[in-house]
């Protein structure tokens, strides 16, 4: 395939199928996209509590590790051994208690920087075998990678290009993650969904606010996000980050309100929507200074960082192959939250994930699209929603396809160059 220089330079007013299938475009966003100069979220800094604390995980295909030290500092490496490629560390996350990862093939053995420490019989047994006398640890040890924190989100970077992670975020961006981390946090759990989908189908999805209250009948259906709603979309200057937000309903709304507002009628409810028997899963808590109930900030290219009503999470995405991809959702809390406010947290959790209330129905379509485009040679997908360019602030959300544009645009801006790939 060619590549389009014009597509490449411009808002895409298109995007062409193969994009989500080829084996050969997914290889170059590794190297271009995942391995290039972005910023890739990888966990919460209250995940490593304490020295020797770790977090295995993955950049795009890659396997990495980010690591506390025995001084407290923060490290990443790949997780690949520098003798035959195994994984180093095999375990999601814990803890080091003598600082040292080893590889439990040969026994390689590592310090959580990365540094290669030792070697079993390095030089031989009785003057038999063993590494040559110029072998050099210093110059055998795991791939080490930048690693920034922004108010407790872990970010990491393969390329020495790729800007400061404030830079690259934007100051709008910023703003809204450092409205979330306003304090310290504490994480209440995990879940993980496995999408048999492309995962730029679902970075789409996360900017697209047009299907929120289209796909997602629970939305409209109960009040917590309505076309009617004070909302606000903002999209970084690049297009790669976009920020959704929607103020609280007003307190006169009711069900038959939100149901007017529906564009369909919940299945099996023979007359209007049905009431839930127990309300308490929607009830918001105002905990910021300001009205937003709902923010979805997706930011290049691999994390979601949402507030659903009181639920507070990040959803990395993990490019598992062309055509499958896992979402990892990490949930929190805060450090100083009382026991009746993390119970309902863990309630709200309800709403989302891969069996909520409200967000099961992602996975679904991106799977409908992975699908349905397969085999799809010479037909794109339109993205002109809301006019043809991508402009920093639009309002309300859900009549337009802005933050979408801006994520092809910040795509094709990394991708320029690879004519051997790009349709």
């Amino acid at each position: 395939m060619r590549t389009n220089d014009a597509l490449a330079t411009s808002v895409p007013r298109a995007v062409d199928a193969r994009l989500y299938h080829e084996p050969d475009v997914f290889a170059e966003e590794q190297r271009r996209i995942f391995r290039g100069p972005v910023w890739s979220y990888v966990a919460l800094e209250a995940e490593l509590e304490g020295p020797g604390a770790f977090k295995s995980t993955f950049v795009g295909d890659t396997p990495v590790v980010v690591t506390r030290d025995q001084e407290g500092a923060l490290h990443a490496w790949v997780n690949r051994c520098a003798h035959k490629g195994a994984l180093v560390c095999r375990a999601p996350r814990g803890r080091a208690t003598d600082g040292s990862f080893v590889c439990v093939y040969h026994q390689w053995a590592y310090d959580a920087q990365g540094n290669l420490r030792g070697v079993p019989f390095r030089r031989g047994l009785k003057g038999v075998g063993g590494m040559a006398q110029d072998f050099d640890l210093a110059q055998h040890g795991l791939r080490k990678l930048r690693v920034a924190n922004l108010c407790g989100m872990l970010f990491l970077s393969f390329d020495e290009k790729a800007p400061p992670l404030e830079q690259f975020l934007g100051e709008a961006m910023c703003y809204y993650i450092r409205r979330v981390f306003n304090r310290p946090i504490r994480v209440l759990g995990y879940a993980r969904q496995n999408m048999r989908g492309n995962w730029k189908l679902y970075s789409e999805n996360s900017r697209d606010g047009y299907h929120g209250g289209l796909l997602h009948l629970f939305y409209p259906t109960f009040g917590i996000y309505r076309p009617s709603q004070e909302s606000a979309g903002e999209v970084d200057e690049v297009g790669f980050h976009s920020a959704f937000t929607v103020s609280k309903p007003s307190q006169t709304d009711g069900y038959e309100n939100y149901q007017r507002e529906a564009n369909r009628e919940m299945s099996g409810a023979s007359a209007g929507a049905e009431m839930l028997r127990d309300p308490s899963v929607l009830t918001f808590r105002p905990e910021f200074d300001d009205n937003i109930a709902l923010l979805i900030q997706s930011l290049f290219p691999s994390v979601v960082l949402q507030q659903i009503q009181n639920t507070l999470a990040t959803r990395q995405i993990v490019t598992r192959g062309v055509a499958e991809t896992e979402l990892v959702w990490t949930y929190f809390g805060y450090a100083d939250d009382d026991e009746a406010m993390t119970r309902h947290r863990i309630r709200n959790i309800n709403l989302v994930g891969p069996a909520g209330y409200i967000s099961m129905e992602d996975g679904e379509a991106v799977e409908l699209c992975q699908q349905g485009t397969a085999g799809a040679d010479g037909w794109s997908s339109f993205v002109e929603m809301g006019g043809t360019d991508v402009v920093p602030k639009v309002a309300p959300i859900g009549l337009d396809e802005n933050a979408v544009r801006g994520f092809w645009t910040g795509y094709f801006a990394l991708m320029k160059g690879a004519a051997e790939v790009l349709p």
